[in-house]
């Protein structure tokens, strides 16, 4: 008996190193995540960094079909940010890879290790940009469509690279 599939959407981005190179050896790496498969990725992204500083980022999101559980693909992304020298001195301090669950379907979960749909996603050019290249129709569950969100956070400089 085959596991069910799910359609994830992972947040991807980077601003410390060479992080474009990083960007592009996670995407590498979330096509070999166990039981999942890399169906499309966005672009490569550049923005300011947002509530945080350093340099600018490089960021990207990619839609996997996964049977993984949330939290189990939660630590799949963590150990990929690991292995890429991802440290956590400080919340939202500069980083080598930052590897997000964005969607997971429609599930909506509140937990201490786990929030989804993301938290501020809606408010972000940097997820937004890139999720909407992917999958114009998106919608953000207990949100609605993620599209119209665009529209407010147009202050927000994003260039595709």
């Amino acid at each position: 008996m085959q596991a069910q599939q799910t359609i994830a959407y992972i947040g991807i981005g980077g601003n410390l190193g060479d992080a474009r190179a990083t960007v592009e050896q996670a995407i590498v790496r979330l096509a070999s995540l166990p039981g999942s498969q890399l169906l499309r990725v966005s672009s490569l992204y550049r923005t300011a960094p947002v509530d945080s500083s350093g340099d600018d980022y490089v960021n990207a999101v990619a839609q996997v079909a996964t049977t993984l559980a949330p939290t189990d693909l939660l630590h799949a992304l963590q150990q990929v940010e690991l292995d890429h020298g991802r440290e956590r001195p400080y919340r939202n301090a500069p980083r080598t890879l930052d590897l997000d669950v964005l969607l997971y379907g429609e599930a909506r979960i509140d937990s201490a290790e786990l929030q989804v749909p993301h938290p501020r996603m809606s408010q972000r050019a940097f997820v937004l940009a890139p999720l909407l290249e992917i999958d114009p129709a998106v919608s953000i569950p207990g949100a609605g469509p993620a599209a119209p969100y665009l529209a407010g956070i147009t202050d927000q400089p994003i260039s595709r690279l």
